[in-house]
């Protein structure tokens, strides 16, 4: 996909590019640069996060920043411009950013100077919160529109007086008459994560534009216009102590966006559990020699500045169960009903990041030595902690390994990693009292539980593949034998 156009010869355009496989949207978690900036050909201009990761774009050309298209914070489909770039700056005036009319009134000169020709787009600088007007919230010093809809409100809350004449009596002079209430999206969207109708809301912006504090005020009217717009009978005095209620219920909750990273792992945890058939199967395993053999690997020196741990070994014996017990290693291809068996592992590591779980891979796991796995696995979880895994790192696994353990928890069912056929947990490894060699003896002792895709793995196939791996971990010189 093309991301840059040219507006003119000194203008140029860079567009949201689609920095994964097939991601439609991403996030701007970030801007480097101002309109002003003078940048230049490969330079970072922004990090923006897509379902699957942070990414960081640069810009393809040299020249001064003229316009940002959308503030930090905002989710941007594929293909749209997110920066406009003046590649010729000392060629005469620019002219002003066409965002400029999306944004908010500023109590600015320039802003005074422009009265007209405000049309609610999709682009701006964002929000200057702190120069818009709030609607006064007391009866006495409250405009007659405010009034009538604190009253219309109370009257619904009561039981009588229906709710549709309330915004036909309020709508103001700059309001289009019966037409969609002016807001920009973020202001629409805050409107309904609050559940309230922008037709119910006095605008207070310039051009009846409605602005955050309407909606805000709106959604939390002064508890002293209750009393007021309540009679005297008895009767209303319990609805009207529904509305403290609701709001107190809106601080004691925080509502989260989804997006990014956490709206993909929604979406891929309910396509795989509702599409593959999962079966999980679980053994529990004395791991105590496996645990003697990482401390002798930490001696090393061969393994010097290598991570080193439990789960280096565990994913040495899952790559060599898969060696002999190849079938496991496969896909469903739904759309030309085959079972792709694959001839390379690569190796998923569930990493749970502040963004989020994320599931990189290590490319072509099976061919790696011990000490290139090593590498490869710390190398996989720096990068993930920084939050600077790429798509490209998270694309084409085929099997996968969580450890659960590392947050104290025995076992798991866990979920397979769409397009995968299999996924193992490891749990807590501790000292426990077990039978060996006759006699009770404390040792160390963990719980495995490998879920796999019931379409293409029997489950005669998984179990195998589940007593490879404990075996391996239970008698670890099987990683020479057997492989």
């Amino acid at each position: 996909m093309t991301t840059m156009t040219e507006t003119s010869a000194r203008f140029r355009e860079f567009k949201m590019p689609d920095v994964g496989e097939g991601l439609t949207e991403a996030e701007i978690l970030k801007w480097f640069v101002q309109p002003g900036d003078t940048v230049t050909d490969g330079q970072v201009v922004c990090e923006v996060e897509t379902a699957k990761a942070a990414v960081e774009l640069p810009i393809p050309f040299d020249g001064v920043v003229h316009e940002l298209r959308f503030p930090e914070g905002t989710t941007v489909d594929v293909g749209q411009v997110i920066i406009a770039i003046d590649v010729a700056p000392g060629s005469g005036d620019a002219p002003a950013p066409a965002a400029a009319p999306a944004q908010e009134p500023v109590e600015a000169p320039e802003a005074e100077a422009e009265p007209k020709g405000r049309t609610p787009v999709l682009v701006g600088y964002g929000v200057a919160e702190s120069s818009t007007k709030r609607r006064p919230r007391k009866g006495t010093a409250a405009a007659p529109e405010a009034a009538a809809v604190a009253a219309a409100v109370q009257a619904e809350l009561n039981g009588h007086g229906a709710s549709a004449p309330a915004p036909a009596a309020t709508a103001p002079a700059g309001a289009p008459a019966g037409g969609r209430p002016l807001a920009k999206p973020p202001v629409r969207k805050l409107a309904k994560d609050l559940g309230i109708d922008l037709a119910t809301v006095v605008p207070t912006g310039k051009d009846g534009i409605i602005t955050r504090e309407d909606v805000h005020a709106a959604a939390a009217p002064a508890a002293a216009e209750a009393p007021a717009a309540v009679a005297s009978p008895v009767a209303p005095e319990a609805p009207a102590a529904a509305l403290p209620a609701a709001v107190s219920d809106s601080a004691r909750e925080t509502r989260i966006p989804v997006k990014g990273v956490r709206k993909a792992i929604a979406q891929a945890m309910v396509g795989s559990a509702f599409t593959a058939p999962h079966v999980t199967e679980f053994v529990t395993v004395d791991v105590t020699r496996t645990m003697k053999l990482v401390a002798e690997l930490k001696e090393d020196k061969d393994m010097a500045g290598m991570r080193v741990n439990p789960l280096l070994v565990i994913a040495k014996a899952l790559l060599v169960a898969i060696k002999r017990n190849p079938e496991v290693n496969a896909a469903w291809d739904e759309a030309n009903q085959e079972i792709v068996q694959k001839h390379y592992v690569n190796l998923g590591i569930a990493a749970a990041t502040p963004r989020g779980l994320i599931v990189p891979n290590i490319k072509d796991a099976h061919d790696k030595t011990l000490p290139q796995l090593a590498e490869a696995l710390g190398d996989l979880v720096t990068t993930a902690r920084d939050g600077k895994t790429s798509p490209a790192a998270m694309a084409g696994g085929t099997v996968t390994i969580t450890n659960v353990g590392v947050f104290g928890v025995d076992t798991g069912t866990p979920i397979l990693n769409p397009g995968e056929s299999a996924i193992l947990a490891v749990g807590a490894i501790k000292l426990q009292p077990w039978v060996h060699k006759g006699k009770v003896k404390p040792r160390q002792v963990t719980t495995l539980a490998l879920s796999f895709d019931h379409r293409l793995v029997d489950g005669e196939l998984g179990s195998k593949v589940l007593a490879d791996v404990a075996a391996i971990l239970e008698q670890p010189k099987r990683l020479i034998t057997w492989a």
